[in-house]
């Protein structure tokens, strides 16, 4: 097969030039599309001549069959822009992506199709992959160097061998992806061990590493497997993401252009994972989840101590690495660009506000069932999910949830009796009075995301997934309230005027932004625990155990006039009003 990009004689060569590739990780999907000229320009600036993005099938394929590359999904307009920049483009395709994107960015749909096992030689999965492929692979043919585009090679899988070893299934990918039309180089990508490597590698497909450090050590083990092969770092970890109730990660900026530096002087190639990593707006940041391992979520901002913030501000990092730059491509377009404008505009009181409990049959239709379903049984993808039952009495009660994913406020005729994190060592509620006439059991679970890396990926089932009993004794006959909280369910709350803040009982808030002067900004945690919406963009979560206290606005999400503010927390706000400050904290 005819293509104008090679990998041979351990050096990369287009259209018989040898090029030495330096590329950034952006992720079309964590910026606000009005903002991707920004961050692509200052990746240029910094002197790199690649971008390179994975892609998100649980987006782009939310409901099987249902596809969405529009907006911010606009994929296409993504890399014609790379192009206008003059940057080559890498991209890593599903079905699987990691990129601590809830899922690993395989769609929940299909952890509940008939005969499924997925990243494996299955028949039902590579069929949903293969339907979806007909859709994306027609947009990326079309986009490659060989048919004038800028798309450079692609990669097949992602870090296959740290999760199992059938070849015969990464065998079947790169055909489909040979198949549709794609023509330019097909690599694997795995970490630097042995065991990675014999389960993640294929025969005439080049090999690269992800890693952070030792780089001439492990460039040297993958020329035991491919000897031909150009040197490439396809995640250079110049930073790494947080989880709720960890340190913020950092990575000096020295450390980071040192290896730099080994890598370019060896003649080596390098993709900075992440040059800009941007937000998990929404519901969509994964989690890590090894099994018998604690559970731990990834936070909101996904920063990543990269070079540009996740505000798009350059760093001591992007000077530290653009000056290293500058020794391999002494005739980039380098260039110092200016951060964007920021405003702290203070605070605002909030106006309106209505209970959950209040609006909830407002705002969802129930599903009656005999016993509890997960949240992907009953087609829901993301956001909360709210069980109800009626508790007979009189009685002295306990509870028992099990299997809960992932966190379980518990409510008896509207009073909370209970919290249960997925981590805590025991799953019992306290004893409780249960009346003569009964009570009402509502029981609110939010998905904080599903397991984006190890044998977890796919499996991770959101809602009570077992079952609620009290002491033995199966509690059945439920109504189910699905909660995905998007656009529709938020405009049928019904607000009425704000006299109080409510205390351990979930509930939207409103309050209106009035301004004339447009930039970037950022919010303040409003409360414990809960997301925030401006003019209807989910910004995502936010959670008082830290790390950080503030969430990123963009510019683009405001507008002149008035701005619609929604908090939904779930346990209480800190003060009645919402407060915007100049300045990120993710310490």
């Amino acid at each position: 097969m005819s293509t104008r990009v090679e990998f041979k004689n351990r050096a990369i060569w287009i259209d018989g030039k040898k090029v030495q590739i330096i590329s950034g990780a952006i992720h079309y999907f964590r910026v606000p599309r009005e903002l991707w000229r920004d961050r692509l320009e200052k990746l240029r600036m910094c002197g790199l001549n690649c971008l390179e993005t994975y892609i998100c099938w649980n987006l782009h394929e939310p409901q099987e069959g249902v596809f969405d590359f529009s907006g911010m999904l606009d994929l296409e307009a993504y890399i014609r822009l790379a192009q206008e920049l003059g940057l080559f483009v890498i991209v890593r395709p599903a079905p699987y992506i990691c990129a601590e994107w809830d899922n690993g960015g395989l769609p929940a749909w299909i952890m509940v199709k008939e005969g499924v096992e997925i990243r494996r030689m299955n028949a039902p999965f590579l069929d949903a992959v293969r339907n979806y492929y007909q859709m994306l692979m027609p947009k990326l043919a079309q986009l490659q160097i060989d048919n004038g585009g800028p798309i450079i090679a692609m990669q097949v899988e992602n870090e296959y061998g740290s999760y199992g070893s059938d070849k015969k299934y990464l065998h079947s990918l790169r055909q489909m992806i040979r198949d549709a039309g794609i023509t330019v180089p097909l690599f694997t990508a795995d970490g630097p061990r042995e065991l990675y490597l014999l389960g993640g590698t294929l025969d005439d497909s080049p090999v690269t590493l992800n890693f952070g450090t030792r780089a001439l050590e492990y460039f040297e083990l993958a020329s035991k497997y491919r000897p031909d092969d150009p040197p490439f770092c396809m995640e250079f970890w110049d930073g790494w993401f947080d989880h709720w109730e960890e340190a913020h990660h950092t990575r000096s900026a020295e450390s980071a252009a040192e290896e730099l530096d080994d890598i370019l002087r060896s003649g080596g190639n390098v993709n900075f994972y992440m040059f800009h990593g941007g937000t998990n707006f929404g519901f969509l940041n994964g989690a890590n989840g090894i099994p018998g391992e604690q559970y731990k979520p990834d936070i909101t901002s996904y920063d990543y101590d990269a070079p540009l913030s996740e505000s798009g501000d350059i760093t001591e990092k992007y000077l530290k690495i653009q000056q290293v730059i500058k020794k391999y491509r002494p005739d980039a377009p380098f260039g110092t660009p200016e951060s964007s404008r920021k405003i702290g505009y203070g605070k605002i009181d909030v106006t309106e506000c209505c209970s959950l409990y209040d609006c909830l049959q407002d705002i969802s239709v129930p599903v009656n069932s005999v016993s509890v379903k997960s949240m992907e049984e009953l087609g829901q993808n993301f956001g909360f999910i709210n069980y109800r039952a009626r508790l007979q009495g009189p009685q002295r009660a306990w509870l028992n949830l099990w299997e809960v994913k992932d966190r379980a406020l518990v409510y008896v005729n509207g009073k909370h009796v209970f919290t249960y994190y997925r981590n805590d060592p025991g799953n019992q509620s306290p004893e409780f009075d249960i009346p003569a006439e009964g009570a009402q059991l509502d029981i609110l679970v939010e998905n904080m995301g599903r397991v984006n890396y190890g044998p977890a990926v796919g499996k991770d089932f959101k809602g009570i997934c077992s079952g609620v009993t009290h002491v033995y004794q199966q509690i059945f006959d439920w109504q189910i309230f699905s909660l995905p909280l998007d656009q529709r369910q938020l405009s049928a709350i019904p607000f009425q005027k704000f006299v109080r803040t409510y205390k351990n009982i979930p509930a939207f808030y409103r309050a209106t932004l009035e301004i004339q002067d447009v930039a970037d900004t950022f919010i303040r945690f409003p409360g414990v625990k809960g997301i925030v919406w401006v003019n209807g963009h989910n910004l995502g979560r936010y959670w008082n155990l830290g790390p950080g206290n503030t969430m990123y606005v963009p510019a683009p999400f405001l507008q002149r006039g008035s701005n619609e503010i929604v908090v939904f927390e779930t346990e209480h706000l800190s003060k009645p009003y919402i407060y915007f400050v100049e300045k990120p904290s993710l310490e």
